[in-house]
């Protein structure tokens, strides 16, 4: 059975598809592709069907990652019975997952940056910004991956 992330920020164009692709490319390459899949939304609908924002896709590209395939959805009430795990890229969407999380879901919620304290609490939006803001954004992102890899290795090998 395949555990389920889904990664969640306000549009899906910038921080959670970036999020989405980073955590997979490096799932796979630690060997779990196979047992994690990973998808993005966000908590409203004003990019819905847009590709990721141009800076985002232009500069994970240089870092080796596509973002051009997606293309934003909002959040629906099916993916909390849908996602084991949903990462909220700041306090704010995790107050919105929160709030809509029916009581019968199987999602757990936590913030992507949990894993990695010393960066902060939430994953600065750089849509208002320039490259600088994406690039931070990137680094962050990159920076907790490993230890969102470490973790579900650890659970998966738990479950098994």
């Amino acid at each position: 059975m395949t555990y389920k992330i889904l990664t969640v920020c306000t549009g899906n164009i910038c921080r959670s598809p970036s999020a989405e692709v980073i955590l997979r490319d490096h799932l796979a390459a630690a060997g779990l592709g196979e047992a994690v899949a990973v998808d993005s939304a966000g908590t409203f609908d004003y990019h819905v069907g847009d590709p990721p924002s141009e800076p985002a896709v232009r500069l994970a590209a240089k870092r080796g990652y596509d973002l051009s395939p997606l293309r934003a959805r909002e959040l629906s009430t099916q993916d909390f019975a849908t996602f084991d795990l949903i990462l909220a890229m700041d306090r704010g969407h995790l107050r919105s997952l929160t709030a809509l999380q029916p009581p019968d879901s199987i999602s757990r919620l936590s913030l992507f940056l949990e894993v990695l304290p010393e960066a902060g609490i939430d994953v600065a939006d750089p849509y208002y910004g320039g490259d600088a803001d994406y690039l931070a954004m990137l680094d962050v992102i990159e920076a907790a991956v490993p230890a969102w890899v470490a973790r579900l290795r650890k659970e998966l090998s738990e479950k098994s």
